[in-house]
């Protein structure tokens, strides 16, 4: 699993699908190990790498973002989830608390995201919509509501 947060750390909300591309994607591609380190890690105090090993049948690149035209050429396959924004609000304040800094940074994100969800809609090139807040009653542990 490939955490775009990770490849994003100290980088723009959205402007890393190249890193993304050619760090990661490009050598799966190629069949080739990765051993990759963001740019922004070293110089703002994060060590190690992103590592994934060759050979893999899949790998799985989680994170809003991934579905766009830049990185079309290396996604097989994709899942795009829907979620109703007052509650992927509420429960970013339940993982990471609820301060200043944490309104401060989802105001800053949505900034970004919508504008780049409206012009990739990414909806429309996944293979698959969840609906990842849906009110239809259903067991999530065996259970997925797919939007049509």
């Amino acid at each position: 699993m490939v955490h775009t947060d990770d490849v994003a750390w100290f980088q723009a909300y959205f402007d890393w699908g190249g890193l993304l591309a050619q760090g990661v994607l490009e050598p799966l591609h190629r069949g080739e190990a990765v051993h990759f380190t963001p740019p922004a890690w070293a110089p703002n105090g994060k060590e190690g790498a992103i590592t994934v090993p060759a050979g893999l049948e899949a790998v799985w690149v989680e994170g809003t973002g991934v579905i766009r035209r830049e990185l079309a050429p290396w996604i097989d396959a994709s899942i795009y989830v829907q979620g109703d924004l007052d509650v992927q609000e509420r429960r970013l304040v339940e993982r990471d608390g609820d301060s200043p800094a944490i309104r401060d940074h989802i105001a800053s994100w949505l900034q970004e995201e919508l504008p780049f969800l409206l012009a990739e809609q990414p909806w429309q090139r996944a293979t698959i919509v969840l609906n990842g807040t849906s009110q239809l009653t259903h067991d999530p542990s065996i259970e997925v509501v797919i939007a049509s």
